[in-house]
């Protein structure tokens, strides 16, 4: 049986191993001394796509499950769940206001950083991104539904990898060495675990408002794939390439969890 704080450590691991393939993407940078933009375009659109699929089918659906069950109507589930979404993406744009950060190539945002370096720009950007992916890992196990949280691990843990690569990349063009670049790009994916074990946390201490939780996460990951990774993979001329590419990251992980989940 599994039990809140075994719950939480679950949380804590998934969400470690899913943030460590970051590293795995990011080791392909002593392979490769480029990456086109073609191609980055298409992988981090099919890195959203998975992240869209899962806060569907591993965050939404089993929040409006567990809304229904526990309060009785599936109305007030569905408020529930829209409120904890709404919560979820005003947090994050709450912290993207107050945070200075820099994206791969649409530049700095938030308040002025002139004085911050620009590699903690970039750190800090994809802390932002790792966080409520982690997150979402933890909260995926709510309710003690371990392979729910199994899947959407994998899910995370797969779109990483092309992450970590565009990360990595990203570092060595402001000549960053490239093992410089690769353990920086693996640090930023521990962002993941301190996620998860918030996300599992929060399921455990307050499990009446698990619809909620459940919708915080999801709403957390739409913002991130809204405000920034779609813009990003849009800013050249493949987005086309990169709609069919979110296309292919979403039915992958549809088919992870109708199949494991």
């Amino acid at each position: 049986m599994t039990t809140d704080i075994s719950i939480v450590w679950l949380g804590a691991l998934a969400s470690l191993l899913a943030g460590l393939a970051t590293g795995i993407g990011a080791l392909a940078v002593f392979f490769i001394r480029d990456l086109s933009d073609r191609l980055q375009d298409s992988m981090l659109a099919a890195a959203a796509g998975v992240m869209l699929a899962a806060s569907f089918f591993s965050l939404l659906l089993p929040g409006l499950e567990h809304g229904e069950a526990l309060l009785g109507s599936t109305w007030a589930a569905a408020l529930l769940v829209i409120v904890g979404i709404l919560s979820g993406a005003g947090a994050l744009y709450y912290i993207h206001q107050k945070l200075p950060h820099e994206h791969f190539n649409l530049g700095p945002e938030g308040p002025d950083a002139s004085h911050i370096r620009r590699i903690w720009l970039f750190i800090i950007a994809i802390t932002l991104h790792n966080f409520p992916e982690g997150m979402a890992v933890g909260v995926g196990f709510a309710g003690g539904d371990v392979r729910n949280g199994y899947v959407l691990a994998l899910g995370i843990g797969i779109q990483n990898i092309p992450e970590g690569l565009a990360v990595a990349l990203s570092l060595m063009a402001i000549r960053y060495s490239r093992a410089r670049a690769f353990t920086i790009a693996l640090l930023t994916g521990l962002a993941e675990p301190i996620g998860g074990v918030f996300g599992a946390a929060m399921v455990w201490l307050a499990e009446p408002v698990m619809p909620w939780t459940l919708g915080f996460a999801a709403g957390a990951m739409l913002f991130i794939i809204s405000n920034e990774i779609i813009p990003e993979t849009h800013r050249n001329k493949y987005k086309t390439l990169s709609t069919f590419s979110l296309l292919v990251g979403f039915v992958v992980m549809m088919f992870l969890d109708a199949t494991l989940g």
